[in-house]
């Protein structure tokens, strides 16, 4: 195992009754903007649970946060905050509104393009302080300390994060699963999947604990899966949702381990080119990904097809090639669609406007031990046709 340091000081509150302890945990003297998306937490009692909490506080609200949170969007939600004086943020929704007001909290204080912060790596360290209730499990953006943004006008999906952005607070209240649709909730069970893989499906390393972690966190998803979407809303199954998303990307599972991140990278510029949704970009990548790389994964597949797919027979590269065929099988059960092609008409250029983006962001060695370069990527996007 390698030397590492684990920083996560986001208190997470979670609960059916965590939403009474707003209250007390935002500062009573605060001017709160609450960013939110397209309306949802005002059908389903969210948006009514929160305001009665904020009590007499100063609020300003900015709504229809997008999917894949804009530049665009969110530099009006900026002027805002500059105008107003706002001192503390307050994201009530899933990962993209609590992404985009990450953001806002690190780009406020940003003399120059706040595109930069994503464009040149900028790490934030000074930023505003973020409380987030949670409505939609999936990114678990809301424990920890990432980003991901596009930029509409140069079909760019980049990340950002820093220590200062991880939530003061977060609030989880498994209730809200309730109204969530079947499309999203495959996507969440999809995104909290490929977060364990990409930090755990690499290279064997020795280290137990991040392993049985990251095995277990598998297992749970796929044993939970045919429950939380066929069944009705049952309070344990929706819990376990929750927890699982943000247990898969808090910052644990890839500490002194080698982690990929490859199917993500390459997954953003599919949802900047066609606007996918972002789980679905992970499921079309990923497979075609390890078969790519197989020789260099074929160790940690075998483990994964044992300890995960309970597969004991065989040798090593069988035991990884019935990895894969599980892992496709689980994705095909969830009814994802994997063909680039059932996406766009123009799939066909996909692969060669990956590989010149990822040549003119310097991004030439991607994966655990860099063997994904731009020409690499291309032959993956192909093998998505």
């Amino acid at each position: 195992m390698n030397s590492f340091e684990l920083y996560n000081p986001t208190k997470v509150i979670f609960g059916v009754d965590s939403y009474s302890k707003i209250d007390s945990e935002i500062p009573r003297e605060a001017r709160v903007l609450m960013t939110y998306g397209a309306g949802s937490i005002k059908n389903n009692g969210v948006y009514d649970a929160v305001m009665k909490q904020l009590g007499n506080r100063v609020v300003f609200e900015f709504g229809d946060i997008e999917p894949n949170p804009s530049l665009q969007t969110l530099e009006k939600a900026l002027s805002l905050m500059k105008s107003e004086s706002i001192d503390y943020l307050l994201a009530v929704g899933g990962g993209s509104v609590i992404d985009g007001t990450k953001f806002l909290a690190g780009a406020i204080f940003y003399q120059g393009d706040p595109w930069d912060i994503l464009k040149k790596g900028i790490r934030i360290n000074k930023a505003l302080p973020i409380a987030t209730v949670l409505t939609l499990p999936a990114t678990g953006s809301e424990n920890n300390s990432g980003a991901v943004i596009t930029n509409k006008l140069t079909n760019e999906k980049l990340g950002m994060g820093g220590p200062a952005l991880f939530p003061i607070v977060s609030f989880l209240n498994p209730e809200v699963v309730k109204s969530i649709p079947r499309r999203q909730l495959v996507n969440g069970l999809m995104d909290s999947f490929t977060h364990v893989l990409e930090q755990y499906l690499t290279y064997p390393i020795n280290a137990m604990v991040q392993d049985g972690y990251s095995e277990s966190l598998l297992k749970s998803i796929v044993k939970l899966a045919p429950r939380l979407i066929n069944e009705p809303y049952n309070e344990v199954n929706a819990g376990n949702f929750m927890w699982i998303c943000s247990m898969a990307l808090n910052g644990q599972l890839g500490k002194g381990v080698p982690t990929d991140w490859s199917t993500h990278i390459i997954g953003h510029e599919l949802t900047a080119l066609y606007n996918i949704d972002h789980a679905v970009t992970l499921a079309i990548v990923f497979p075609n990904l390890w078969k790519n790389q197989f020789e260099n994964k074929k160790e940690k597949l075998a483990q994964y097809a044992e300890n995960v797919w309970n597969i004991q027979e065989g040798s090593i590269d069988e035991k990884a090639k019935m990895a894969i065929k599980c892992t496709e099988d689980f994705i095909s059960s969830l009814q994802i669609d994997v063909r680039l092609s059932s996406y766009s008409l123009e799939y066909k250029r996909a692969a060669n406007i990956i590989k010149e983006n990822l040549k003119s962001r310097g991004q030439t060695r991607l994966g655990e031990k860099g063997t994904i370069t731009p020409e690499v990527a291309e032959r993956i996007i192909e093998l998505c046709y």
